[in-house]
């Protein structure tokens, strides 16, 4: 049934803010902030009948095979991936990791380093060049859910979240999650505290505006304003009164690991490891500490 205000569609109730429980994180900070890494394998010639977001496209066309795309991604992987490891190494701070079955098969090196540091794996799907769609059927969809979670389990244990890649997702998603054993998503950007799915799943927010893909490679917001984007909203957070807000960063080795940007990284992440009124945990730390709070 749809429900009469909010939404055209019944996968959870509205809720506006005014009437959300207000609880507060360990310590009895009122803002919680994750780091998201990504491990990404983008496919020369992905198969026919899948899908990949159009918004991403090669420097001049995107041709087939798209090698400038490839590329680029591949850096991040061969380079920017250690760049953002030592600037972490620094600051000691914890993170997680949306990991392609297909990166994740293709880069045990990177999956070892990220492991040994203690980051979360969250399900990232199969690989970057294929979208969770509504042209998939139910039962594809769910087969694919199950294909990366077991695939994920052999080779990185501990994924208890998912990330659809670029964001897909159908009316069946966040049921057929629950299915497969999932205890949370970071799909839906409508709020900034987490919440219930009427299947059980917990929706974290996810970094959209704080994603360095979304705002500085599609939205085209000059590097050296990232930082300050990300203080603001902190300060923002932190001056209003309800406790359980959520930011999350969204870290691609390919974009912010680059030599000429991986500065503005560092002076957000410099400005996060100061502040002592913020909790600092992974995305499955904090979706385990908003469940409990939420009972």
């Amino acid at each position: 049934m749809i429900p009469p205000r909010g939404m055209d569609h019944a996968i959870h109730p509205y809720s506006a803010q005014p009437i959300r429980p207000d609880f507060r994180w360990p310590g009895g900070g009122r803002v919680a902030v994750y780091l998201l890494l990504h491990l990404e394998h983008t496919e020369l010639q992905p198969p026919d009948g899948t899908h990949r977001d159009p918004r991403f496209r090669g420097a001049f066309f995107s041709g087939n095979p798209d090698w400038t795309t490839y590329t680029q991604r591949d850096y991040g992987n061969r380079i920017g991936a250690w760049r953002i490891l030592d600037l972490l190494d620094r600051l000691q701070l914890p993170a997680s990791v949306a990991v392609n079955l297909m990166a994740a098969q293709r880069h045990p090196e990177l999956v070892a380093a990220y492991r040994d540091r203690g980051f979360e794996p969250v399900a990232h799907g199969l690989s970057a060049s294929r979208m969770t769609t509504s042209r998939m059927t139910e039962a594809e969809e769910a087969a694919q859910i199950m294909q990366v979670r077991d695939g994920l389990t052999k080779l990185w244990p501990g994924a208890t979240g998912w990330l659809g890649q670029d964001h897909g997702a159908t009316p069946h998603t966040t049921r057929l999650l629950v299915e497969a054993g999932f205890g949370y998503g970071l799909d839906w950007a409508n709020d900034e505290a987490p919440y219930l799915h009427n299947c059980g799943l917990l929706a974290l927010p996810p970094p959209g505006e704080w994603d360095d893909v979304q705002t500085l490679w599609l939205r085209r917001v000059p590097a050296p304003s990232w930082p300050a984007l990300v203080a603001e909203a902190l300060d923002r957070l932190l001056a209003e009164p309800r406790g359980g807000r959520v930011l999350g960063l969204g870290i691609h080795p390919w974009m912010l690991g680059a030599p000429h940007r991986i500065r503005y990284l560092a002076e957000a992440l410099d400005d996060i490891a100061r502040r002592t009124d913020l909790h600092i945990a992974t995305a499955g730390a904090l979706a385990s500490e908003a469940r409990a709070a939420l009972r």
